[in-house]
């Protein structure tokens, strides 16, 4: 199965929600059929045609006709309010529903007509964040991974290291999270899969001491790519946020211009609380990029569309489970269309 045929399968729980609502905002505004006052007998009717007569006077492929609504204020509040609630965030929301209605005030719109709209809107915001990690030629690529706990930095590294190996890229893992052997295990597991070397240290020693020295190892195996694992951090827990400070300090001692991408991992299911995690550590280590995991469990895929109005920062990948292949590059159209259920 393709990405997007997985993405659009996942990621029911928003698409449902999405194209439930839409379908709800146009049939409580569509006109009841009127009733006729002298029902007559029905009259017998030949078996539709087929084939050519059928094609030609269109009885085959009949199909009943959409309900449809008059857009108007009311039903532009009601879109405003379904989206909110989708996790699209006000402001987001207000700005959708106003492109929507410039030149079609009035007009009578079906529940696919409007998801289409709805879509293209969606995909316009996106299309401009919707880019893959950047390759430098500068060698090691320092790549550092961070996000709170549970968000899915571990499997996302494991992941892109696999990817980056499948393509011939010779990549180096630093398992940084040095106060959870869990997280360690796990990422030699994925090294092993992979063919990738993962550099460890002692349990509960300097994150930032490991960081350099994977440094120094990467130069000398001429690696492309360093990827760095971090610990966990909620964004209000001051002592772990300077740690994490720390470690961006130590390694731009070994290379002033590391790291060349930090990556933020954010867990879709935290919804609106993800806009503050990017504003957080956007500030302390300078993020330049997303990846969103954990679509498939969420009724909340919408904060990726506030997440890129708001902040305007690359979304290099999106997951939709734990296999390998279930993180990929993140395609504007193809989530827009899945995410309002088209």
């Amino acid at each position: 199965m393709s990405f997007f045929g997985k993405l659009r399968e996942r990621l029911t729980r928003s698409s449902s929600k999405i194209g439930e609502g839409l379908d709800g905002i146009v049939g409580e505004g569509a006109p009841e059929p009127a009733a006729d006052p002298t029902p007559v007998p029905d009259p017998i009717v030949p078996a539709p045609a087929t084939g050519f007569v059928g094609r030609l006077f269109g009885r085959a492929d009949a199909q009943p006709e959409e309900p449809r609504r008059a857009l108007d204020d009311e039903m532009l509040e009601e879109l405003e309010n379904m989206l909110v609630q989708a996790d699209l965030g006000v402001e987001t929301a207000l700005r959708v529903t106003a492109n929507i209605a410039e030149g079609r005030m009035g007009r009578r719109l079906s529940s696919t007509e409007l998801k289409e709209l709805l879509a293209g809107e969606i995909a316009r915001i996106m299309a401009p964040v919707a880019r893959p990690l950047p390759l430098y030629p500068k060698k090691p690529q320092v790549v550092l991974v961070v996000g709170v706990n549970g968000a899915g930095k571990t499997t996302t590294i494991g992941k892109l290291a696999s990817q980056f190996r499948a393509a011939g890229k010779s990549v180096v893992i630093a398992a940084g999270d040095t106060f959870r052997a869990a997280a360690v295990e796990q990422l030699q597991v994925w090294g092993q899969r992979a063919g990738v070397p993962v550099m460890v240290a002692a349990q509960g020693s300097d994150p930032a001491s490991l960081a350099f020295d994977a440094m120094t190892k990467a130069e000398a195996d001429g690696a492309d790519l360093l990827m760095i694992d971090t610990a966990g951090r909620l964004q209000n827990r001051q002592d772990l946020m300077e740690e994490l400070a720390k470690i961006v300090r130590v390694i731009r001692k070994k290379d002033p211009s590391a790291p060349h991408n930090t990556l933020l991992v954010l867990d879709a299911t935290t919804g609106q609380n993800a806009l503050n995690q990017v504003e957080t550590f956007q500030k302390l280590a300078d993020v330049s990029g997303l990846v969103m995991t954990k679509l498939d469990g969420t009724a909340r895929g919408g904060v990726l569309v506030a997440l890129a109005d708001r902040f305007g920062l690359p979304i290099h990948a999106i997951g939709v489970g734990e296999q390998i292949d279930d993180l990929d590059a993140f395609d504007a159209n193809d989530f827009a269309r899945a995410l309002v259920g088209l």
